[in-house]
C-alpha cells in the first residue's frame, strides 16, 4: 500500500509586480525602445508598471471611448514640499500648453500632474522638468513617493528646519535606479545582459523595492495641513518658540481601500515616539525597511504599511523601529492640531514679508471665461521672479516671499485676469477637495473634479434652505474608494461607486485626527439632498454650542444609525442576510 502524500502548507504566489520589478531592477523595461518608435502610441501593460516608477501613468481619455481608444499620459513631478521657484513654475506652464492640455492640475501630495499628454510629448517633457532641477522620478511608484511639507510661512521660524529635515529624507529616500537618467536625458534602452545593470540591487530598497506606494509627510502643529495621520510616515514637528525641538513619529496611516472587500480600510497612523532632528533619516530608512521586509508581496490590496502596523500592533513597530536605529525613540510630546485648512489671502509671515494664498477649485489650474489663473500665475512668475511658489495639499497654490512693495502691483495684476485675492469662494467650496476621477484617470467608477462643484452648489442652496447658510463643512469626493482626495477624513464625503451613485460617509473632523464612517453604502446622485437634509436639520436644532458638523455625525448620527442596523439585521433570519455594510468601517 503506497504511503499518503505529506501535507504541506501552500507556499504563496508573489503578485505579477513582484516578478516584473524582481526580472528588471533597473526599472527600464522597454520603455527606451517603444519611446523611440513613432509607430506605437501606447506602452505594453508590463511597461505601464514600470512607468509609475518614473512618474508616469498611461491612460486612455474615456469621453472618446465610444469613437475609439485614445492613449494619453498623466506625468506627475516630485517637488519636494511643492517649493517652486518662479522660473521653474514658468518651465510647468509652458509644458502643459506645449504638451499637455493646457491645465496644471495641483495634487493633494503637493506636486503637479500633467494631463492629456500623448506619448510622443512624453519624453521632452520629462527632460524638461529635469532641466528645470526637478524631477518624476518616485513621484509614483513602490517607492517613497513626494515628501510633503506644511507650507505656509505664517507659524514659526522652525519651518525653515522642518523643511531642510524634509530635502534630506526626500534625497535619503530616493531610488538609484540607472534607467531613469538613461531613457529619459539620454534617449537609450538599457540592456539587461551588461553586467552593471544585470547585477543592479537597490542600495536601499533592494530587488523589488517595496510591496506598494509609501508616503511620508512633514507637519507643524496646529496646523494639520498634511493630513499627516493619513501617511505611512509622519513627522509632527514639536517646536518652542521658533526652535525645533524634534518630532513625533507617526506610522501606518493610508486611506487606500476596495469597495466590497473589508480586509481593505482606511487607517490613521499611530503616534509611536520621539526623536531628535538628527534621526530623521535613520528613522525614515528604518520605517521604510520595514515595510520593505514586512509588507505582503501577494496581494497587492493588502500591501500597505498601514496593515503590517495594524495586524502586529504599534508596540511591535516602536520595537522594530528601534531595532533599526542606533538611539531610541523617547516618550510621545504633547501636540494638539486644531484645524487641516489653508489660510486664503494676503497674510504676513513671521519675517515681515507677506504670502498670498489662491483657491484653486478642484486643483486645477486654468483659463476660463472670467477667470484666466494659469494666465495670471505665469505673469506673476514672469513679472515678480523673486516670489517663491508653494503647493498645498489642499490643491491650492501660495505665493510666498512678497515685500510690501509688491502687494498692489500683483493684487492687480491678479484682478485684471478675474482671479480674486479676497472672498476667493464661498465657505464651503474653499474646504472642499476632489481627485480628477473621470475622464482620465482608469480606476474612476464616477465623476468627481467635474461633479463637486455642482453638488456643492447643490448643498449651498439646501443649507440656505435650512438656515445653515455661512456655516463650514469640510466636503471631498473621490470618483473610486482610492482615497486620493482623502475623502476619509472629511466631514461628509462623496465616494464613487457607479457611474451616478455614491457611497456617502460622514464624521470626520477639522483637525484631521479622525476617521469618518460609511452612512449610505449607495446614494443616486438625484437623492443626496433627501439623504443629507434630515442629518442637518438635527445639527442644526440638536447639536452643542459650536459643534461642527463631523463631531455631531460622530457623536448622534453615527451611532444611532450603527444601532438601527444592528437591530434590523438581528431581526432577518440568517438565510435572508444582505450584505449591507454597517455605518463604519
Amino acid at each position: 500500500m503506497s504511503e499518503s502524500p505529506a501535507l504541506t502548507a501552500a507556499v504563496p504566489t508573489v503578485s505579477k509586480n513582484e516578478i516584473l520589478k524582481q526580472n528588471d531592477p533597473t526599472l527600464s523595461g522597454a520603455i527606451a525602445a517603444t519611446l523611440a518608435d513613432p509607430t506605437l502610441d501606447h506602452f505594453s501593460a508590463d511597461d505601464e508598471q514600470f512607468l509609475k516608477f518614473h512618474g508616469s501613468y498611461q491612460q486612455d481619455d474615456r469621453d472618446l471611448r465610444k469613437t475609439g481608444k485614445k492613449y494619453i499620459m498623466m506625468i506627475r513631478g516630485r517637488i519636494p514640499g511643492g517649493v517652486m521657484t518662479s522660473s521653474q513654475w514658468i518651465t510647468f506652464d509652458d509644458l502643459a500648453t506645449q504638451y499637455g492640455n493646457n491645465t496644471l492640475r495641483v495634487t493633494t501630495r503637493q506636486s503637479i500632474q500633467f494631463h492629456g499628454v500623448v506619448i510622443s510629448g512624453l519624453r521632452p517633457l520629462v527632460a524638461k522638468i529635469n532641466e528645470s532641477l526637478l524631477s518624476t522620478l518616485a513621484a509614483c511608484g513602490d517607492v517613497n513617493r513626494n515628501i510633503t511639507v506644511s507650507p505656509t510661512p505664517a507659524y514659526t521660524k522652525a519651518r525653515e528646519a522642518v523643511f531642510a529635515d524634509s530635502l534630506k529624507v526626500c534625497e535619503a529616500l530616493a531610488p538609484q535606479t540607472p534607467s531613469y537618467h538613461s531613457i529619459w536625458i539620454d534617449g537609450t534602452q538599457l540592456k539587461l545582459d551588461e553586467p552593471a545593470v544585470k547585477n543592479f540591487v537597490d542600495p536601499l530598497y533592494g530587488q523589488t523595492y517595496l510591496p506598494r506606494k509609501f508616503k511620508a509627510s512633514f507637519v507643524i502643529p496646529p496646523v494639520n495641513d498634511m493630513d499627516v495621520f493619513t501617511n505611512d510616515l509622519g513627522f509632527i514637528a514639536v517646536v518652542e518658540g521658533d526652535t525645533l525641538l524634534g518630532y513625533n513619529l507617526a506610522v501606518g496611516g493610508g486611506l487606500g481601500r476596495s469597495h466590497g472587500n473589508v480586509q481593505t480600510y482606511p487607517r490613521v497612523a499611530d503616534v509611536i515616539g520621539f526623536l531628535t532632528p538628527d534621526q530623521v533619516v535613520e528613522v525614515s530608512k528604518a520605517v521604510l525597511t520595514i515595510h520593505r521586509d514586512f509588507g505582503d508581496r501577494t496581494n497587492r490590496k493588502h500591501a500597505r504599511l498601514k496593515y503590517v502596523v495594524e495586524e502586529k500592533g504599534a508596540a511591535w513597530m516602536l520595537e522594530e523601529v528601534n531595532r533599526r536605529i542606533s538611539k531610541p525613540l523617547t516618550g510621545v510630546r504633547r501636540y494638539e492640531f486644531t484645524t487641516t485648512g489653508d489660510v486664503y489671502g494676503w497674510n504676513r509671515d513671521v519675517y515681515g514679508k507677506l504670502f498670498l494664498t489662491l483657491f484653486v477649485e478642484m486643483g486645477r489650474i486654468k483659463d476660463v471665461a472670467g477667470h484666466a489663473q494659469k494666465t495670471a500665475l505665469r505673469q506673476v512668475a514672469e513679472k515678480f521672479p523673486h516670489v517663491e511658489f508653494r503647493l498645498s495639499a489642499n490643491q491650492n497654490v501660495i505665493l510666498a516671499n512678497i515685500p510690501e512693495s509688491d502687494r498692489a502691483a500683483i493684487s492687480q495684476l491678479l484682478a485684471s485676469h478675474g482671479v480674486k485675492v479676497d472672498n476667493q469662494a464661498s465657505i464651503l467650496l474653499a474646504a472642499s477637495m476632489a481627485c480628477p476621477s473621470m475622464p482620465t484617470c482608469g480606476l474612476g467608477l464616477a465623476e468627481s473634479e467635474r461633479w463637486l462643484p455642482g453638488m456643492i452648489s447643490r448643498l449651498e442652496k439646501l443649507g440656505g434652505e435650512l438656515g445653515l447658510g455661512g456655516e463650514e463643512i469640510i466636503v471631498r469626493s473621490t470618483g473610486c474608494p482610492n482615497g486620493c482626495a482623502r475623502p476619509y477624513m472629511a466631514e461628509i464625503a462623496f465616494v464613487g461607486k457607479a457611474p451616478g451613485r455614491y457611497q456617502l460617509w460622514l464624521g470626520g473632523n477639522a483637525s484631521g485626527t479622525r476617521l469618518n464612517k460609511v452612512y449610505r453604502d449607495t446614494v443616486k446622485d438625484a437623492d443626496i439632498e433627501n439623504e443629507l437634509r434630515p442629518v442637518l436639520l438635527r445639527w442644526k436644532n440638536e447639536r452643542a454650542t459650536g459643534e461642527r458638523f463631523g463631531d455631531f455625525c460622530t457623536r448622534v448620527v453615527l451611532p444611532e444609525a450603527i444601532a438601527a442596523q444592528a437591530a434590523a439585521a438581528a431581526a432577518k433570519p440568517a438565510s435572508d442576510a444582505t450584505a449591507t455594510p454597517p455605518a463604519s468601517n
